[in-house]
């Protein structure tokens, strides 16, 4: 009569725990606790945490009530996957923690294609939180990606002569300031200032980038109403000698000679327009280094770190075939210039829960954690990637952490979200966290939900738990990697094992209590959006 019958399918000892102390009795399903359930092992300790705080019934009366309710309706149900459920059966008084369609944001194709909508919603630019992404199966984003390669060459070059010439990249670089730094190694983010081996390259190289960034500049300040430049830029260059001739001084420490003063200021000049119309020309570095993911697959799979255009279109080649399937493959600017710890490269998991789309309402969760990447952070190392640049608890645990790693790192690879703030503190930054890194990363979460609201199944009584993934630039703004559906709740740490627990504590405090009574807790969820 109470309607306190539940189905749990998955790893999600934990969930099963709180509503049976709640007074709720399971209905299981076919199968369940035979030899198919071994993916539950790893969450013993975590469910036998949660007993001792909450009290477990004797699981003699569970059985014997599990019995009765097997042929009753489960009025709450929480599985691992969304096709797990047959939504044209489900009863309104059903509550299910998935919405269906979510790939429209939840995928790298999909999060790619509709974040470009965001301008049509409001005044948000996903280009201040979204690494500039192309979908290489597309013929018309291929050619967009080539074009922006080339166009980030071109920048890259005028940011590399003002470096060997000594100067300051005033309004495109955003270091820490002095004394922030402390007890940070030092980490190699761009070549030497020295010119390496082989001649000098044509001293016409920086005055060609020069015009190139002057078209540019030119038709940035002419575009449609969709973003777009009205006119191509770069008319008249030959890029394959210009990109091999960028490649001998980016990458092989080729000689390169500004002019003069003259070519020196413009060349300050013309990257401090520039910086005020691409919010990504900090974060992006000089390298035109780019990262290539397949677009269905997960936990680091198949992903490079690519920093010549002839190498990304040989290793996607299929996808320039009539019948490639668009959205195979994505490729995705590279943050360059990262915020790092200990001269190692790190990235956020941050959750938030949708409880409606329609009015779209977002709750985000005020807890954190960080992973670390087991290597020092590099640009002269990319292959492979996954040491020092993918951040992935599934890669990581595969390495052992490098000899001289900072003692203050965890050996683990994972703080919460309170160390880091502890630690922005301690080098000189402790406004950071809630003046840049969380009012961004909200103003992401929710940008990209509104992007494709008017595509996912919307659905009363359903609700999911999501878990996004940042990374932050040197200045601490936060960049949205990926969204996932169905994230992870398997502990890999000490600290992993607490906030694991505690999400899905509040996470059914919000669907269930919140929904009988406004004014009960919600734990670490805070609602940041309500249409």
């Amino acid at each position: 009569q109470e309607k306190k019958i539940f189905t749990v399918q998955g790893p999600y000892p934990v969930i099963r725990s709180l509503l049976r102390a709640r007074g709720w009795v399971e209905r299981k399903l076919p199968g369940a606790g035979k030899a198919g359930s071994r993916p539950e092992q790893h969450h013993v300790s975590q469910e036998k945490q949660l007993q001792k705080e909450e009290g477990d019934g004797d699981g003699a009366e569970e059985g014997e009530a599990s019995r009765l309710v097997r042929d009753q309706v489960p009025y709450f149900i929480w599985t691992n996957r969304c096709s797990a459920v047959d939504r044209r059966l489900l009863r309104q008084d059903q509550v299910v923690n998935h919405y269906a369609r979510v790939g429209a944001f939840t995928t790298k194709e999909g999060l790619c294609l509709n974040l470009r909508s965001l301008p049509w919603f409001g005044q948000a630019d996903p280009d201040t939180f979204f690494p500039r992404c192309y979908r290489l199966g597309a013929a018309d984003e291929r050619h967009a990606f080539i074009e922006d390669f080339r166009l980030t060459a071109a920048r890259s070059l005028l940011k590399v002569a003002l470096e060997r010439a000594g100067d300051e990249l005033a309004g495109t670089e955003q270091r820490p300031k002095s004394g922030e730094g402390q007890g940070a190694s030092p980490v190699p983010h761009a070549m030497p200032s020295t010119a390496g081996p082989g001649p000098p390259v044509s001293p016409h190289l920086v005055e060609e980038a020069l015009q190139v960034c002057r078209q540019h500049l030119s038709s940035l300040g002419h575009q449609d109403i969709d973003g777009d430049p009205l006119s191509p830029p770069m008319m008249g260059t030959d890029w394959d000698r210009f990109l091999q001739d960028y490649y001998r001084v980016v990458h092989e420490g080729a000689g390169l000679v500004l002019s003069g003063a003259q070519q020196r200021e413009q060349c300050r000049a013309l990257l401090q327009r520039l910086a005020t119309q691409l919010p990504q020309l900090c974060m992006e570095g000089n390298h035109n280094i780019w990262i290539l993911k397949p677009g269905a697959k997960s936990r680091g799979r198949g992903i490079v770190c690519v920093a010549r255009l002839e190498k990304v279109l040989q290793l996607v080649g299929g996808c320039t075939a009539p019948l490639a399937r668009v959205g195979e493959w994505v490729v995705q600017k590279y943050v360059e210039r990262p915020l790092l710890i200990f001269g190692t490269k790190f990235d956020i998991r941050q959750w938030f829960l949708v409880t409606d789309w329609n009015p779209l309402t977002v709750w985000f969760y005020r807890d954190s954690y960080l992973r670390f990447c087991s290597r020092p952070f590099s640009l002269r190392c990319l292959d492979p990637p996954r040491a020092r640049h993918l951040c992935n608890v599934s890669i990581q645990k595969r390495y052992r952490p490098a000899r001289g790693r900072h003692p203050r790192l965890p050996p683990d690879q994972t703080w919460c979200c309170r160390q880091l703030q502890a630690y922005l503190a301690q080098v000189g930054r402790a406004g950071a966290w809630h003046q840049v890194m969380v009012p961004g990363m909200k103003a992401a979460v929710v940008g990209a939900l509104r992007s494709a609201q008017d595509l996912v199944e919307s659905r009363k009584g359903s609700f999911e738990l999501y878990g996004a993934d940042f990374i932050f630039g040197e200045d601490c703004q936060p960049w949205l990697l990926e969204i996932n559906a169905s994230p992870t709740m398997a502990p890999s740490s000490a600290v992993t094992r607490r906030l694991c627990a505690s999400v899905q504590r509040d996470t059914l405090r919000v669907v269930i209590d919140y929904r009988d009574n406004p004014a009960c807790p919600t734990g670490a969820f805070e609602l940041i959006y309500k249409e």
